[in-house]
């Protein structure tokens, strides 16, 4: 198999997308591998755009957030998770909601008990993990902040 052949085989492993692909020639066999962690981030900045253009600026800001700064808002109790104080107000946050240290974020009724979750720091909520009415486990989490 000579350096054309591989050559061709190449672009055949990136026209169609493939990260493998062996070829039996015979007495010749090759067998080309492709990083599967390029494609992805190539095709990150090309899902990044879509939303720039809908929303002026959230490219920009989704490609500064950390997430090694990620902070997990768990349930320190089980209970009912509430994300008002009552089924016709309004949510005590949501994503995109900034939080100072002692807001409110959720109730988490265990018993008759209406227990507050108070955020303990600012941030901003990035995520609800749980839906309105339903069961939270203990350490379930509940919110991602930054």
């Amino acid at each position: 198999m000579d350096i054309e052949n591989i050559k061709a085989l190449a672009e055949i492993l990136s026209a169609h997308g493939l990260t493998s692909l062996e070829v039996d020639d015979g007495g010749a066999k090759i067998r080309l591998e492709k990083n599967g962690l390029a494609p992805l981030a190539q095709a990150q900045p090309a899902a990044a755009a879509a939303p720039a253009a809908s929303v002026p600026g959230a490219a920009a800001e989704e490609q500064s957030v950390d997430f090694n700064r990620l902070i997990e808002v768990k349930s320190p109790l089980v209970g009912v998770f509430y994300s008002s104080p009552s089924p016709d107000s309004e949510m005590f946050v949501g994503i995109g909601s900034k939080v100072k240290k002692g807001d409110v974020l959720c109730i988490i009724e265990t018993m008759k008990l209406m227990n507050e979750i108070l955020a303990e720091q600012d941030g901003e909520i990035v995520d609800i993990c749980i839906k309105n009415g339903e069961i939270a486990e203990f350490e379930q989490i509940l919110f991602k902040m930054f």
